[in-house]
């Protein structure tokens, strides 16, 4: 009966994931773009509040990993943004909603959610926590090459060069490495397969947008 239940709540939340990241290229491609941007915070909330909801077997570990990673991830932004020697200059724009200190308070979320999805997938390949966090690692700067585009196209933030340093991406593997290292080494239930649908629906949200 239990189990049931959870696979009841994965594929609702499957549905409803991919109905919101589906309902979000149309709205973006609509006449209704400016409304749909609007609500990318709170796209990212309930994308996070899917995930927890599917988390099997919370334990301190795990809620220590999910503190680091919110404040951490925002601590490396806010220092990204004020001196440029992390990924580059860069400003945020108005998309991702209510800033502190230059940086949307959303952004830590953001941070664990792309790091626990690309843990979980990456956690049940053969090999030690060094291999699986750098394989995590590449499948986040991939990512974050199209996520570039979007960001720049629809106001998420803007460089201040004309091109996007490589120096950001650098900084996305390693920040992303060890941010995945700590992952890998922390001891908690790392088995959701909510996690790979919603990191495939992310990433053809976003190259979707980047092409189109």
């Amino acid at each position: 009966m239990q189990n049931k239940q959870k696979d009841k709540t994965l594929f609702a939340s499957t549905i409803f994931l991919v109905s919101i990241y589906l309902a979000g290229i149309i709205g973006i491609h609509s006449i209704y773009k400016d409304f749909f941007l609007m609500l990318s915070p709170f796209n990212l909330l309930v994308s996070m509040t899917m995930i927890f909801l599917n988390h099997k077997g919370y334990n301190k570990s795990f809620l220590i990993f999910c503190f680091i990673i919110i404040i951490i991830g925002f601590i490396v932004e806010v220092i990204g943004v004020q001196t440029g020697i992390v990924f580059g200059k860069y400003v945020y724009g108005k998309t991702l909603g209510l800033k502190l200190l230059g940086v949307p308070i959303i952004i830590g979320i953001n941070w664990l959610m792309l790091v626990y999805c690309a843990g979980v997938i990456c956690h049940k390949i053969k090999g030690q926590i060094f291999l699986k966090s750098i394989l995590g690692a590449t499948l986040l700067t991939f990512l974050d090459f199209f996520i570039e585009i979007v960001a720049t196209k629809y106001d998420f933030w803007s460089w201040n060069d004309v091109s996007i340093p490589i120096q950001n991406y650098i900084a996305w593997f390693i920040v992303s490495f060890l941010f995945l290292l700590l992952f890998n080494t922390l001891n908690f239930t790392k088995n959701n397969r909510l996690a790979y649908y919603l990191f495939i629906a992310q990433s053809l949200f976003f190259i979707s947008l980047a092409l189109f």
